[in-house]
């Protein structure tokens, strides 16, 4: 393994929404990002997104957790299997349990197994580090987009929003030194994104998605329901914080009264009403909003998302980035920084009292 120069990274990536697993690579340093390569999506079937949004809260050591591994590994075996020429693989794993100031963060699956299997080195459990020094453990995304902007050419304040099961954002100064600066990045969870608008089809219809924002273009949102959902403290609390998938457990009961069509149109606003409050957050104004994620394939919420933004709101594939797969591709470029001793976060992404490099390495046996 080279001590310099770029690797050949692959990422692999399952996030909140539960919908897959999505795997990438890329050519990086840790630094800069020299290349994008392949990519493949592995879709989680009905029984294993069953099993699986069962088990969200669960911890490790829960006696039931084996069997959630068995499926998150199996997955990520299938379609990392796929690939050739990687130097080093970055596991994030499925987080089933995210509550950094209580019960702790658990993303299932082990990532020693992959290093023995795939033989490639192997970074996992990016979050554990980070937490017990007091950090979030989230968003860890922030570094990538930082490499992001400078590949980009950024010159302005701009800001990263990642749509899934939870909408998460990065605010970047991209004239700042490295991601590592004080005051280069401002990252923090902007509240409930397509969980549960996920949640409230699969509830009333037995589906897992509203697929194009179908449903909810013929409805009509509650505004009164987005005022009162927002007064919540958690919306007005600084920077960082970070959220579980099911923070909010009583969210899609609350809108039980509301007609199929309405409540998803209000579940859709809801997540760029979210993001619309976290302006108040921003140390400056940003230029752009480049949306990553599910959430950006639903012209409802983009739709949402400018009239309630003033500022351009764009898919990052506009600017000739994959939204499928960013996440994927962040956990591919942390690997390489945690193998050369980077730091990972900082007190400006999950607000540990220092930087942390994080994550755990293991390799194939000799």
């Amino acid at each position: 393994m080279r001590k310099d120069g770029a690797l050949w990274a692959l990422g692999a990536m399952s996030g909140t929404s539960l919908d897959g697993v999505d795997a990438a690579m890329i050519k990086t340093d840790g630094h800069a990002v020299y290349a994008f390569g392949p990519s493949a999506y592995r879709p989680y079937s009905e029984p294993e997104r069953a099993t699986l949004k069962a088990a969200v809260g669960r911890l490790p050591g829960d006696p039931e957790t084996a069997a959630d591994a068995e499926v998150v590994e199996a997955a990520h075996a299938e379609v990392l299997s796929r690939f050739t020429g990687a130097e080093v693989l970055g596991f994030h794993g499925q987080t089933l349990a995210h509550d950094p100031a209580g019960r702790g963060t658990h993303q299932c699956g082990n990532g020693a197994l992959f290093a023995q299997l795939l033989g490639l080195p192997t970074v996992w459990d990016f979050r554990s580090a980070d937490v017990t020094i007091g950090g979030q453990g989230a968003p860890l995304a922030p570094f990538y987009h930082f490499a992001l902007a400078r590949h980009l050419g950024a010159t302005e304040p701009l800001a990263f929003l990642n749509l899934g099961g939870v909408g998460n954002l990065t605010w970047i100064d991209p004239t700042a030194p490295g991601p590592e600066n004080p005051g280069a990045l401002m990252a923090f969870d902007t509240g409930p994104a397509n969980a549960p608008l996920n949640d409230l089809m699969q509830a009333r219809f037995g589906k897992p998605l509203d697929e194009g924002g179908t449903l909810a273009a013929t409805g009509e949102v509650d505004e009164q329901f987005l005022t009162y959902f927002l007064r919540h403290p958690w919306f007005d609390a600084p920077p960082p914080k970070s959220l579980d998938r099911n923070a909010f457990p009583d969210l899609v009961e609350m809108t039980e009264l509301l007609p199929h069509a309405d409540a998803a149109a209000t579940l859709t606003a809801l997540a760029a009403a979210c993001v619309a409050q976290a302006q108040i957050h921003f140390p400056a104004p940003v230029t752009r909003i480049l949306v990553t994620g599910g959430g950006r394939l639903n012209p409802v919420m983009l739709r949402e998302l400018r009239r309630r933004i003033p500022c351009p709101i764009l898919p990052v594939e506009e600017v000739g980035l994959d939204g499928d797969m960013l996440e994927a591709q962040a956990f591919a470029f942390l690997a390489v920084r945690v193998l050369r001793k980077m730091a990972t976060s900082s007190p400006d992404t999950t607000g540990a009292p220092a930087l942390v490099g994080g994550g755990q390495i293991s390799r194939p046996d000799p």
